[in-house]
């Protein structure tokens, strides 16, 4: 149980509110700014303004999935007002403050290392991770299907990555009935794929299995999938790209050329916000009651 915790929400979308609920669960003192438009809030959550004031006494601040932009601006789907975290209210924090979101951008690393302030990003736990790949291979199964005039079944589907959201993507494709290629960089992986019944290649082997592919969802962050890549594709081919913004596509050269190629970064939160919600709040239960037993066994 969380009893005496002090806990401070700034902003978020529908997956925040299934950690507010989860630690409100826990019997945390929670407080959150930018909800004035949920239209159900939990009775036992304080509806408050951002201040300097109000961060003075936290135990913990939990931001959203994606914590701040470059400016501290902070999504607020349930809020009309703008919400931006600055170096006051960081400044403010006591120094046993614990931040949590879920990846976070220089700007608050930054801000957080100036004050000396601990910033827990719970994306980077494997098991996080994990989870949320599932809503994001379904969600882009969703957009494949949306996007195109045949099946996946028997398409040719190629996946560029083969990390956590990867391995998922091209199970799922798998269990679909496509032929599946996947493109790695190290040969544990390129053995795994094998092993799983995929086509593995290297990916600095693409140019050579490109024009196969009806399907591409790609994870690689950087720029993999470039103009000479897009040469080389069939105009139906339609490409996912799952890999945070912006993505690793050559937009314009797609655009231009009349080729279908998608950024969907953040599908948990869109196609799945209850399980995504869930599947932070778990995480960040765990790690808060993780914490608690270590500053108790410091003491």
């Amino acid at each position: 149980m969380f009893t005496g915790i002090r806990i401070v929400f700034l902003g978020g979308d529908a997956r925040q509110l299934e950690v507010i609920r989860k630690c409100v669960e826990m019997d945390a003192t929670v407080s959150a700014a930018g909800f004035d438009k949920w239209e159900t809030p939990s009775p036992e959550v304080n509806m408050i303004q951002l201040s300097a004031g109000l961060l003075s006494s936290a135990d913990v601040l939990v931001l959203p999935t994606v914590g701040c932009d470059e400016e501290g601006n902070i999504n607020a789907v349930f809020s009309s007002d703008r919400l931006q975290l600055l170096d006051e209210h960081i400044a403010a924090l006591p120094p046993d403050c614990t931040v949590y979101a879920g990846v976070a951008k220089s700007y608050l690393r930054n801000l957080c290392a100036r004050h000396s302030i601990k910033l827990v990003e719970l994306l980077n736990r494997d098991d996080v991770a994990i989870y949320n790949s599932i809503p994001t291979a379904e969600g882009a199964l969703v957009m494949a299907i949306q996007n195109t005039d045949f099946t996946i079944h028997g398409s040719s589907s190629m996946v560029l990555g083969m990390g956590r959201t990867g391995f998922t993507m091209a199970k799922v494709l798998q269990g679909l009935g496509a032929s599946v290629k996947i493109g790695v960089r190290r040969q544990e992986h390129y053995a795994r794929a094998e092993e799983m019944g995929w086509k593995p290649f290297m990916t600095g082997e693409l140019l050579l299995h490109v024009p196969e592919a009806d399907l591409i969802f790609n994870t690689v962050p950087g720029m993999i999938i470039t103009a000479q890549v897009l040469s080389r594709l069939q105009k139906h081919c339609v490409i996912i790209d799952l890999a945070s913004a912006p993505g690793g596509c050559d937009f314009r050269y797609a655009e231009k050329h009349g080729l279908k190629a998608l950024l969907a970064p953040g599908l948990p939160g869109i196609v799945a916000p209850k399980s995504a919600g869930m599947i932070m709040a778990n995480a960040l239960v765990q790690s808060i009651s993780d914490e608690t037993l270590r500053t108790a066994d410091n003491k």
